[in-house]
């Protein structure tokens, strides 16, 4: 008699083993869900005392936030009119049509250059009797004493870079037949200073307003653990585990965070809309199309996600330090 095929079967202990994987993980993973959502219905079962602590929160996050966002609408200003950042070359009085394209080939080879543009001296005069409004009194002059020029516009890198801008105009000075250079960047690098500051303000202020936001998380949960003091020691009592204690209170703080991180964009948001009709004006007075930019949506991504970090991360720190002075007698 010919044996059949051997088949391997699986031991009934390793079946057994992961059958009890699989229900102790669907088991925690709904214990955890449980948590989740019976944490956030006993942050909405006190919306008085609840929405002081997310208003507190909310507002110490919004600040710095608020700061933030006016920074970036200061930048969103300077690079719009960074165009206008240039330097003007001044031709002396004799040079030859060679001298001059020799002198726009250097130009126009340099990285530290974005463009250049040649300004003869007939075209400067005509540009100043239209903006000056002084063509009768021009047509008087016997000569033109306007020079030729050239604008040059650096590159953006050397708005910000004091070092490599005057690196640029001793070149130009050391030309033969650059007689003067007129450079007005010191504007645009102290508004570069300035969203540097802000953005370094910003900062700080946020490290500051965040310790001070894990503290008020810390005493909010502080007070929970103490509130519900008895039932701790009676889950306690029946074998429920550290972690399991601990769940609901963490839930908690990640609720509180979440939510003040919304409420913080949503006072951002309606501050900078406030303002915005306000700016519109100005700059029509100015001529400008420039928009205030309020926070969007990366930025309610970046304070909600931080939010719940700083609501998890105080809880984390509140219910390690007390949880321990719950004990059952």
């Amino acid at each position: 008699m010919t044996a059949g095929p051997n088949r391997k079967r699986a031991p009934a202990g390793a079946s057994q083993s992961h059958t009890l994987l699989r229900h102790r993980a669907a088991n925690y993973a709904l214990s955890h869900y449980k948590h989740f959502v019976a944490s956030l219905r006993r942050v909405l079962a006190t919306p008085l005392q609840s929405l002081m602590t997310i208003l507190v929160i909310a507002i110490a996050m919004a600040l710095p936030a608020a700061l933030y966002v006016a920074v970036n609408n200061v930048e969103r200003l300077g690079s719009g009119i960074e165009v206008s950042a240039r330097m003007s070359v001044f031709i002396k009085q004799g040079a030859t049509k060679d001298q001059i394209r020799v002198l726009m080939e250097g130009l126009e080879g340099r990285a530290d250059i974005e463009t250049t543009e040649f300004v003869s001296a007939d075209q400067a005069l005509a540009e100043f009797r239209q903006s000056s409004g002084f063509g009768d009194v021009l047509n008087l002059l016997e000569a033109n004493p306007l020079p030729a020029s050239i604008q040059v516009i650096p590159a953006q890198a050397l708005i910000t870079d004091q070092t490599a801008l005057r690196a640029l105009a001793g070149w130009l000075e050391q030309q033969p037949i650059v007689d003067d250079i007129s450079m007005d960047l010191g504007w645009l690098q102290k508004l570069h200073a300035f969203v540097t500051v802000g953005r370094q303000s910003a900062f700080g202020l946020g490290v500051a307003l965040a310790i001070g936001v894990l503290l008020v998380m810390g005493n909010t949960i502080r007070l929970a653990i103490e509130n519900r003091r008895d039932e701790i020691v009676v889950v306690k009592l029946i074998g429920g585990t550290d972690g399991y204690v601990r769940r609901p209170f963490l839930y908690s703080g990640l609720w509180y965070g979440l939510l003040a991180g919304m409420v913080a964009w949503l006072l951002v948001w309606l501050g900078f809309l406030s303002l915005d009709s306000t700016v519109a004006q100005l700059s029509i007075l100015y001529q400008s199309d420039y928009v205030l930019a309020g926070p969007g949506f990366t930025e309610f991504l970046a304070l909600t996600g931080l939010g719940a970090i700083l609501g998890l991360a105080g809880s984390w720190v509140a219910v390690y330090a007390h949880m321990r002075t719950v004990e059952p007698q």
